[in-house]
């Protein structure tokens, strides 16, 4: 009996040449697992496709609500940007992915895992990490690092050779990833950093501020404990939430991207990202945690999530660490309860009032108007023991000028 893979299926071009490579070069039993995050149509047709090329088996794995309750939802939480920018897209959801893959292959009695991620890229790092922490005693192939083939044309040719369909056309060179949250652009024109993204053949989820409504449009959120629960007054699961936002924010260009990002492995890369439901949510979070939380939460919270967004980038999802922090910011969105106004319009997401039971908001405070809680007399005395150190600095400043 031949010793069993499981390889992160696809149906792409590489998980295509892969599953014949590995028979030929291993005599491996190839179990193919396609994990659906979001990617849509493309998991149509992959059983067939899979068993056609050489696979001994097939799984999809159903995890939409899973991906967004679990990983996605702490994120919003934790408000993590990479470098800015980036809301994480293709990261989030690999941990998730290879968790599954790890499943599979304990329950099939595999001996290793196998992916297509390159080895110029981020993505066997986040395979890879998450296979040691759930599951050290597996092995890992990752024939980008080990076969002969250079290129896509490459690639095709292989398929070729062996009779076996492409999966794509020649000149369809972007490379791309979707998931419910995003979807990515990388290639052709966007690795020339000088260059402006042909948008119009680029987008797939959003349309260009250009091509978006006159009228702006208007989106209430609810969250409970940091979570978004209603939109516009109805109820929705966390993978419902996202797609009803995408559409949303879709149609009125919220969430294009275009960044030049600091890989893991130590090099810049440049893509186009669209996250048009996620940007909502991360804007409404916010407004939200601005009414809620106290100042030097905030504070400490920033150093926090970025360091939360690094984590998620390089795939230390399953590490003391992430959860350490994870536990930390669940116990910040413990009065990030309320509801949160938002206007859009053409790209722009403009704050139109947020309202809360925990909101630490006084009006009798902030009003110009003199109120009960608020001493004008003692700004003084503060001001004085606040400004005390730069007094101090300059008294000492001119007694040395004057000797």
């Amino acid at each position: 009996m031949n010793e069993k893979v499981v390889l992160a299926y696809s149906g792409g071009l590489d998980t295509t040449v892969i599953i014949p490579w590995l028979k030929e070069n291993y005599n491996y039993d190839v179990i193919a697992v396609c994990v659906d995050v979001g990617q849509g149509k493309e998991t149509d047709g992959l059983e067939e496709k899979a068993l056609k090329t050489g696979a001994s088996k097939y799984y999809l794995v159903d995890c939409k609500e899973e991906f967004v309750k679990e990983c996605v939802y702490p994120m919003i939480k934790a408000d993590a940007v990479y470098e800015g920018k980036y809301l994480l897209g293709t990261s989030i959801a690999r941990p998730i992915i290879t968790q599954k893959l790890v499943e599979i292959a304990l329950k099939e009695g595999a001996v290793a895992i196998c992916h297509g991620a390159t080895g110029k890229g981020n993505d066997q790092v986040r395979f890879e990490l998450t296979v040691k922490a759930l599951a050290p005693e597996l092995k890992i192939i990752a024939p980008w690092r080990i076969w002969d083939i250079q290129s896509r044309e490459d690639e095709i040719e292989y398929l070729e050779k062996r009779n076996i369909e492409v999966p794509m056309k020649k000149g369809d060179t972007y490379s791309r990833d979707r998931n419910l949250w995003h979807i990515s652009h990388e290639g052709l024109e966007l690795e020339d950093p000088a260059q402006e993204p042909k948008y119009d053949s680029l987008l797939h989820m959003s349309v260009t501020p250009e091509k978006a409504p006159d009228t702006p449009e208007y989106v209430e959120l609810e969250f409970v404990k940091g979570e978004a629960v209603k939109l516009n007054g109805k109820e929705y699961t966390p993978a419902a939430m996202v797609e009803k936002l995408n559409e949303i924010g879709g149609k009125n260009a919220i969430g294009i991207i275009d960044i030049v990002e600091d890989r893991v492995v130590g090099m810049k890369s440049r893509g186009v990202y669209e996250t048009p439901g996620g940007t909502i949510l991360y804007a409404a979070h916010k407004e939200l945690e601005y009414l809620c939380l106290d100042k030097e939460t905030q504070s400490f919270k920033s150093i926090v999530s970025n360091k939360f967004a690094e984590a998620v980038y390089a795939g230390q999802w399953f590490t003391p660490l992430r959860e350490a922090m994870s536990a930390f910011i669940d116990s910040t969105q413990q009065t990030v309860t309320g509801t949160v106004k938002l206007k859009l319009y053409k790209g722009n997401i403009i704050p139109a009032g947020a309202e809360s039971k925990y909101s630490l908001y006084n009006e009798s405070l902030a009003s110009f108007t003199t109120g009960e809680l608020y001493n004008h007399k003692d700004a003084e005395g503060f001001i004085n023991l606040f400004g005390l150190p730069l007094k101090v600095n300059a008294l000492v400043k001119k007694l040395n000028k004057e000797n």
